[in-house]
């Protein structure tokens, strides 16, 4: 006979809370890699995610920042399973979906003080699966991709103080700090944005050399100038 599906909710999240409890412990204590490992177990003890739509999300839930301890609260929306099924979660669902939607977190946490941003980002990004707007977790992964500072990471790391900015009352510190960081964020965008479009270029003359180094051309035979509509026209020369 098997167990009713409401007990196995009940079971998977009184372990996974217990793990976390020991988690907290060990991140407190600055243990990150048992802290790390902790987290993991507890979310291994839940149900995977469910896709759910933007209409009917969760706000915020707080978690290791400041208090490892602290459990957060969230709005009291409920959200639904994907986007074609408006089944609400059962009570039981919507608890699995904030304790894994805070693990996440934590664990991204973890990889913070690990220096592995990468990492932290992937965790992040699991995290707000289950609540979109979960503030600390794009907070951490805006972050994070600052770190990483690429292009790719930094257009990323705008998307989410956007988002930040949609979320956080206007006349919040929290919002003025955002604002803060979006404004030195726009001229590292664009070092980024020309440094990898240039080594982007150099690669691409560089097979382009390759291929007509056989017919013994190059792609300095080739000018492009602009043709006053806006494009580029492009002129042979021996």
């Amino acid at each position: 006979m098997t167990q009713a599906p409401h007990v196995d909710y009940l079971l998977a999240s009184r372990y996974a809370e217990e793990l976390k409890g020991e988690g907290n412990d060990h991140f407190r204590a600055r243990r990150w890699e048992d802290a790390l490992a902790a987290y993991r177990s507890a979310l291994g003890r839940l149900p995977k995610h469910k896709p759910i739509p933007k209409s009917e999300r969760n706000v915020d839930i707080d978690e290791l920042s400041p208090d490892p301890n602290s459990s957060g609260q969230s709005s009291n929306e409920s959200p639904v399973r994907n986007e074609v099924d408006e089944t609400p979660l059962t009570e039981e669902e919507m608890q699995v979906a904030k304790t894994r939607s805070v693990l996440n977190a934590n664990i991204g946490a973890c990889y913070v003080k690990l220096g592995e941003h990468k990492e932290t980002v992937n965790a992040c990004t699991a995290a707000l699966l289950d609540d979109p707007h979960y503030i600390k977790a794009l907070q951490r992964r805006a972050a994070s991709n600052e770190q990483l500072n690429t292009w790719s990471s930094l257009s990323s790391a705008r998307e989410d103080y956007n988002t930040l900015l949609s979320i956080l009352p206007k006349s919040s510190n929290d919002s003025k700090e955002v604002q803060r960081l979006l404004r030195l964020l726009q001229p590292r965008l664009e070092v980024a944005q020309k440094q990898e479009t240039a080594e982007m270029l150099d690669k691409l003359k560089g097979l382009g050399n390759n291929i007509l180094g056989n017919f013994g051309l190059s792609t300095d035979n080739f000018k492009f100038v602009p043709n006053g509509q806006g494009g580029y026209s492009m002129n042979f020369s021996q």
